[in-house]
């Protein structure tokens, strides 16, 4: 079975029925990451596992620390079995060290999940943050605004997006040139 087909698969065993919502997200994320097959050539399907697997921590039966990037990514290790780089890309999915930060998790998340290149990174950001809630392409500055609007400014998410606001655009305004002509 290819990475991709596995990482679907378990996606939407994961997510479709406790959590549509983030279901539909997950597979427009994924939508995304297929667009980047071009410019990323043998990477493409590893960005394409990733993005369908993102969000697979906010499972409620793989809730663990409460912080879906580190939960997602240690079920991904520990029990799925992944690919290391694919685990690894879900661990940082999005800055989700500045996040972390936030949660007194740092430590942690880096010392169990090397950075991935950052080339894959950023395609993995940008897919992540030019997708709605819904599944639908968006640009990264409605999809922060509408991430505040859910969760507030004064929060640890709201705190963390704030900080990483700057990071999210600069990756995104990378990948968008990696994909012009």
């Amino acid at each position: 079975m290819q990475l991709g087909d596995w990482a679907y698969r378990l996606a939407e065993n994961t997510l479709a029925e406790p959590l549509p919502r983030r279901w539909a997200h997950s597979q427009g994320v994924a939508r995304r990451a297929e667009l980047l097959g071009p410019v990323l050539g043998e990477d493409a399907e590893l960005l394409y596992a990733a993005a369908v697997l993102h969000d697979i921590g906010y499972a409620p039966a793989l809730i663990a620390t409460g912080f879906h990037p580190l939960d997602g990514a240690r079920y991904l290790r520990d029990i799925a079995h992944a690919d290391t780089r694919v685990t690894r890309l879900v661990a940082h999915h999005s800055c989700a060290l500045v996040e972390a930060e936030e949660r007194g998790l740092a430590r942690g998340l880096a010392d169990e999940f090397e950075l991935e290149d950052p080339y894959l990174v950023d395609a993995l950001i940008y897919c992540d943050m030019t997708t709605t809630p819904d599944g639908e392409p968006t640009t990264v500055d409605a999809r922060i605004a509408e991430i505040l609007s859910r969760y507030g400014n004064d929060g640890i998410v709201g705190r963390f997006v704030h900080r990483a606001h700057p990071d999210l655009q600069a990756a995104t305004a990378r990948t968008h040139h990696r994909l012009s002509p």
